[in-house]
Parts: C-alpha cells; sequence; structure tokens
C-alpha cells in the first residue's frame, strides 16, 4: 500500500504538534511539506531532521500557504491537513474549496485524538478568539491554586519562531531566560507576566517531551492556549474565555466553537466595558451549544501608570499586536484608557510606519479607512527594529501602550510612554475560587 502524499496545513504550531503526535512515526502516510501562514518569515525553513524522525531524515519543507494549488498539482498531495486556527467558518471553508478544486482531499482532526495524557491534573484555559483575556484569566487561575499551596507549572501554546532543534524544550523561570532564548517580543508578552508572578513556564516545539519535564516539577499543569486552538493535553478541567465585544464569534469561529463545546466553564470576560445586549447574545450563545457549562462573568479592569500624560496629549496607541492583526478586534486596552482619560486626538500610525509594520497594516487593515492603533508586532529582530522605528517618528505626545510586557525593556522609545494593564476580576458568583476549590476537592 502506498503512502498517502500529505500536506499539514499549519502556522509553526499546532501543525508541529499534530506531526509530532500523530504522524512523525506513521508509515501509512508521507508528510511532503507544511504550509505556513498567519506569522511573517516562517516559511522557507524546514521541520528539521533531528526533530522529525527516523522516517524523515532530510527534515519537511516548510513552504507559503499562498501557493497551496500549485503545491498540490506539482507534488501530487492526496490529503490537507487542517492544523492552524482563529479562522472563521467561511475561511475554513474557502480553504476547504480550494483544496478539494486542486484535487486533494482536506481533512480536521480531532480535539482528543491529539491530546496527551498526563500523570498530573491538568487545567486548560482556552479561549473562542485571540484576544478574549485568556492570558489574564490563566494569571488568575494560577493565582488561587498558588493560594491554596499548589505548586503549577505554566505550559504555554507554541511560539517556535526561531530554532526549532534548540527550542525542542524551552523553560522560562526569570527575566533573564528570555533574553538567553532570544524572544520575540510575541513570546515575551506570554511568558514575563507569568514569571514576574513567579510561575514556571515551558515551551517549545515537542509538547511530549515538554510534558514529561514539566511533570517532574509541578502540583497541577495549567495549558495555557493561544489563539483559539485547543489543549494539546487531556484537561481534568476546561476554562473557555469568550468576549463579548464580538458576539457571534464564539459559534462562528474555528476551533473556538470546539472550545465552547468542550467547556466545563464558560468565563464572559469584558462585562465591564461590553454593550448589555451584546452579553445577552454571548449568554444565550452559551446556553445554547453548551448549557451544562457553568457561566463566570468577569472584568478586566485597566492599570494606568500615568494617566494625567494621557489627558488632552495627541497620544499614539501601541495594543498587543495579535489581537488586533488575525484576532481581528479594532481596538484593545489602550484605546479605552485613553478614552477613559481624556486623550485630545489619535495619531495615525500608517504615515510613519516602516518595513515590515506597512506590510502588516496592507495585510489586515487595507479594507479599513481609519487605523489609529499601532499593532506591537515583534515576530522577530528585523520587525523588533521596525516597530521602534514607527513608534519613534509619529508625530504625537504621548505613546499609551497597552501590551502584557515593559515594551521599553525591549525597545527604545523617544516619547513620553503610559503603560497600561489588565487583569480578570469575576463579578458575582459562581466565581473562580468556589469552582477550583471544588477541583480541588
Amino acid at each position: 500500500m502506498s503512502k498517502i502524499r500529505t500536506l499539514i496545513l499549519g502556522a509553526a504550531g499546532r501543525d508541529f504538534h499534530n506531526f509530532n503526535v500523530l504522524y512523525r512515526d506513521n508509515p501509512n502516510y508521507e508528510i511532503v511539506a507544511f504550509t505556513a501562514t498567519q506569522i511573517p518569515d516562517i516559511d522557507g525553513r524546514k521541520y528539521p531532521a533531528e526533530l522529525a524522525g527516523e522516517l524523515y531524515p532530510d527534515g519537511i519543507p516548510i513552504i507559503a500557504e499562498d501557493n497551496l494549488e500549485k503545491t498540490i498539482h506539482d507534488k501530487k498531495i492526496e490529503l490537507c491537513i487542517m492544523s492552524y486556527s482563529d479562522l472563521s467558518d467561511n475561511a475554513v471553508m474557502e480553504l476547504v474549496s480550494r483544496v478539494n478544486a486542486a484535487g486533494a482531499d482536506f481533512t480536521m482532526l480531532g480535539a482528543s485524538g491529539t491530546m496527551i495524557e498526563s500523570t498530573k491534573p491538568v487545567i486548560a484555559v482556552c479561549a473562542v478568539r485571540t484576544g478574549c483575556g485568556k492570558s489574564q484569566t490563566t494569571r488568575r487561575v494560577i493565582e488561587i491554586l498558588q493560594a491554596a499551596g499548589k505548586k503549577v507549572v505554566a505550559i504555554r501554546h507554541p511560539m517556535p519562531y526561531g530554532d526549532l532543534v534548540a527550542q525542542k524544550v524551552q523553560r522560562f523561570e526569570t527575566i533573564e531566560d528570555l533574553s538567553i532564548n532570544n524572544c520575540t517580543i510575541e513570546e515575551m508578552e506570554e511568558y514575563e507576566p507569568h514569571i514576574q508572578r513567579g510561575t514556571v513556564v515551558y515551551a517549545g516545539v515537542d509538547y511530549g517531551a515538554i510534558l514529561k519535564e514539566a511533570e517532574k516539577e509541578a502540583d497541577i499543569i495549567l495549558w495555557d492556549g493561544g489563539n483559539n486552538d485547543t489543549s494539546f493535553y487531556k484537561p481534568d478541567l476546561t476554562i473557555t474565555v469568550v468576549d463579548p465585544h464580538r458576539p457571534g464569534h464564539e459559534i462562528s469561529y474555528y476551533p473556538g466553537q470546539t472550545n465552547l463545546r468542550l467547556a466545563d466553564v464558560v468565563v464572559i470576560n469584558k462585562i465591564d466595558s461590553a454593550y448589555p445586549e451584546d452579553v445577552d447574545e454571548v449568554r444565550t450563545n452559551i446556553r445554547a451549544v453548551n448549557p451544562d457549562a457553568r457561566i463566570v462573568d468577569a472584568a478586566s479592569p485597566l492599570t494606568v501608570d500615568n494617566p494625567s500624560l494621557i489627558t488632552g496629549a495627541n497620544v499614539l496607541v501601541v495594543e498587543d499586536g495579535p489581537t488586533l492583526t488575525h484576532g481581528e478586534m479594532e481596538y484593545g486596552a489602550g484605546f479605552v484608557a485613553a478614552e477613559k482619560f481624556g486623550a485630545g486626538d489619535y495619531v495615525d500610525p500608517r504615515p510613519f510606519a516602516v518595513g515590515t509594520i506597512i506590510d502588516t497594516y496592507e495585510k489586515y487593515y487595507a479594507d479599513r479607512e481609519e487605523a489609529f492603533i499601532l499593532p506591537a508586532m515583534g515576530y522577530g529582530e528585523d520587525q523588533m527594529r521596525d516597530l521602534q522605528q514607527s513608534i519613534n517618528a509619529a508625530d504625537c505626545d504621548v505613546v499609551v501602550i497597552a501590551t502584557p510586557i515593559d515594551l521599553t525593556r525591549i525597545i527604545k522609545i523617544n516619547k513620553p510612554v503610559v503603560r497600561v494593564g489588565y487583569e480578570l476580576q469575576e463579578i458575582g458568583r459562581p466565581d473562580l475560587p468556589e469552582i477550583l476549590e471544588s477541583f480541588l476537592k
């Protein structure tokens, strides 16, 4: 029987995990290539032989998804496997149509089939979209568990944008570990808040090997999901975060709706800044697809380190990058803070953008007349440099930054900076302490 010639459609994360778990040692399939999208500069590389296993002594090429039809034709592809997240249902079906029209089959893997079982209890925190507030929910869960005397180790969804062999298993305990591992801004935004709270974080490429290391020092494993991907580990408790700023997205994005249906607990975040009718729509949708889930109402109150600098000033607002790009949010906490404290005007960053930041606006903002937000893109050194130049060239009085990390530690900014933070705060009952107390018992 001949091997099935297969493409894994990905974005440097879920695709590698699916390969490692189901296809690395599977003689029935020949993984011809990974495709790449969403993240810049990951195509043109290889999934290295050291990670790919004995069946792939030359490694596996990573190519751009843009050339999907040509690749299917030229390489005689029989099967394409969907392996990335945060896509609308329409976008998924467009991809299916492209694959089928090019002559290949299309498949989507079930969540449970790619989950690895742990010897320790696992709590998974996932979301229905990028930018729902999963990170602050994760931090809140860890805070409660630590107060109960538990050693929690966070395992973060992959962001392997560098040397894949070196990133096979990564452990972060100190801020210095971030620079030692040449972390990008996107990686630091996820790891640094945990480190500052005394939580050890694991990440990397091979999540079977990562789990074995994390289990050695954890009472509880906390899966810190990315995008709206499903958990890589079989959870004992699943918490899914939804966003009433994007009502309806919880039942119209892949695999976000899967996370909603799998949830034991659903956190409706940002209730303090959403329209009541949008909160009601989200609540109705939750009850329609997962009536047994416990619903926690929550807010994301802001902390602003120097609000007086905002009042009356011309501000440049810098927000978390992925939330505004493939997360499709038009604004984030920085804009909310600027509005709250009476900014005089908002600077359009596009005339000042350089290099890869221009590319970001062309890709994600082409159909928008206004773009008064600068996404904090930093997937590599070139993009970090372009971000710094774009900020420093902007004609503004103050830079309002709402990234999860102190951006001034990474890049040099030539203007006054106001930092905006946000944490999760439950409203009413049930709340997370009550739910986690029951879980621990």
